[in-house]
């Protein structure tokens, strides 16, 4: 009896031939600011953390935007960090629900499926604006505009104002750190969080 054939070696993470699954949004009901990135990197899916790469400098910028509060903030914990980012009426989620990609580049992305942004709208009634964390995400800034927009506005009400903002990633590197933060700031300001 002829042995059936050798499955090949499975795919490693990230591999195209994998579908990949994003992260659950990090909201509250008091999320004002909604920052979204395209799809998790290779380290934030397997932390299942959002920007969990050491050399993203989200975190930092978040850091240096936003008051640490009465107490110092342990920037190691990653509950810490969330809970933080909360409390200031910052969200986070991601454009793409899923996808495949090999490795953490946004160039690789293939087979996109969007988040449900229409299902996220009655958990955010405070809502104010988007901030898309880098060019990939901002693609999408129309349809997202459109899912979190309240069924039934009168015509020409203003839409809900959305933002290019300079990714993050190590592979921005065109990007000083101090251009990227003054960027950031101004969107966080035009809203009231700092």
């Amino acid at each position: 009896m002829a042995k059936p054939p050798a499955k090949p070696d499975s795919a490693p993470p990230g591999a195209a031939s994998e579908r990949l699954v994003g992260l659950p949004p990090l909201v509250t009901p008091a999320t004002r600011l909604l920052i979204l990135g395209s799809f998790p990197g290779a380290a934030s899916l397997a932390a299942r953390q959002y920007y969990a790469h050491p050399q993203n400098q989200f975190w930092r910028v978040l850091q240096a935007i936003l008051p640490a509060g009465p107490h110092q903030l342990d920037m190691s914990s990653y509950e810490n960090r969330s809970n933080w980012m909360l409390y200031h009426g910052v969200g986070l989620w991601d454009v793409y629900a899923s996808c495949t990609r090999t490795g953490s580049l946004d160039a690789h992305i293939r087979d996109a499926v969007v988040n449900d942004f229409a299902a996220l709208r009655q958990r955010c009634p405070q809502l104010a604006a988007i901030a898309h964390n880098g060019a990939e995400s901002h693609r999408h800034s129309p349809v997202v505009v459109a899912a979190l927009t309240e069924p039934g506005s009168p015509p020409g009400a203003p839409a809900l104002p959305a933002y290019r903002l300079p990714s993050t990633s190590p592979a921005n590197a065109a990007w000083s750190f101090e251009r990227k933060l003054a960027t950031w700031r101004e969107v966080f300001e035009r809203h009231g969080l700092v």
